[in-house]
């Protein structure tokens, strides 16, 4: 706490005024770009590596980076990110969704230990609300995982997407650089373009394209950050190379 305490003094001394400004230029009229869901691992700090400021984007973060699908609520019973992307994309008319995942995480990492029947057990769940909040909203994209894992990991997975004639095919780790659990990640972090297609309130703006759902994974041993490709049918890295030609499927598709 005393290192959070400094921070704060030193705040108050460099950046404060700064941001102060930035708070009042966007006071009035807050253009926010994107609704951001990543994890809540402390290595995680999407601000910094997308470069973005004050008011840029809404940022959500949970265990796991997961957005529960649409079926496990009836009537009144909700969690915060159906909530975050209604009061993002709805109130707040922000036009992109993003999903970005991560190596080594703790949440994916725990999720490939629950094929364990024991592990993932009632009684274990009953004492750890991180594996039940996984058995309840993350065994698709653990089911996806073992249809990859069954074929060797070669076999191309196919997900739905914004709409039910959008469906998209994703080779996950074609070069074979990542280990099991970082497989499961990314399988993971496209699985959740598919559960936020699934609430109703977002339908017509997805049919109509006013709304588009976009997924990243950061290597964070390398520092390097991947975009999913649906042309390419894979997660790309964004460097120099590559950043033309992605940004040139965003503007044709996205914007």
């Amino acid at each position: 706490m005393d290192r959070i305490l400094k921070g704060i003094m030193k705040y108050r001394q460099i950046d404060k005024a700064k941001m102060v400004q930035q708070f009042l230029q966007v006071r009035d009229n807050p253009t926010p770009k994107a609704v951001f869901f990543t994890c809540i691992d402390s290595r995680m700090i999407p601000t910094r590596f997308t470069e973005m400021n004050v008011g840029d984007m809404f940022v959500v973060r949970n265990a796991g980076n997961v957005v529960p699908n649409s079926q496990h609520f009836l009537d009144e019973i909700t969690t915060n990110e159906p909530a975050a992307l209604e009061l993002g994309c709805i109130v707040n008319d922000i036009r992109h969704v993003i999903v970005c995942g991560h190596s080594d995480c703790k949440a994916m990492n725990l999720l490939y230990k629950l094929q364990d029947s024991e592990f993932s057990s009632l009684r274990n769940r009953r004492i750890s609300p991180l594996r039940a909040w996984l058995c309840t909203h993350a065994l698709p994209s653990l089911e996806k995982f073992q249809q990859f894992e069954l074929a060797d990991y070669q076999k191309p997975l196919i997900f739905q997407a914004e709409t039910p004639m959008r469906r998209f095919v994703a080779y996950v780790d074609p070069d074979n650089e990542f280990g099991a659990e970082d497989k499961l990640s990314q399988i993971n972090t496209l699985q959740q373009m598919q559960n936020i297609a699934s609430y109703g309130f977002l339908k017509k703006r997805l049919e109509t394209h006013q709304l588009h759902i976009h997924a990243l994974w950061f290597d964070i041993y390398t520092g390097e950050i991947y975009y999913f490709s649906r042309q390419a049918k894979r997660f790309l890295i964004i460097d120099e190379a590559n950043f033309e030609k992605l940004l040139s499927e965003v503007e044709t598709y996205y914007m």
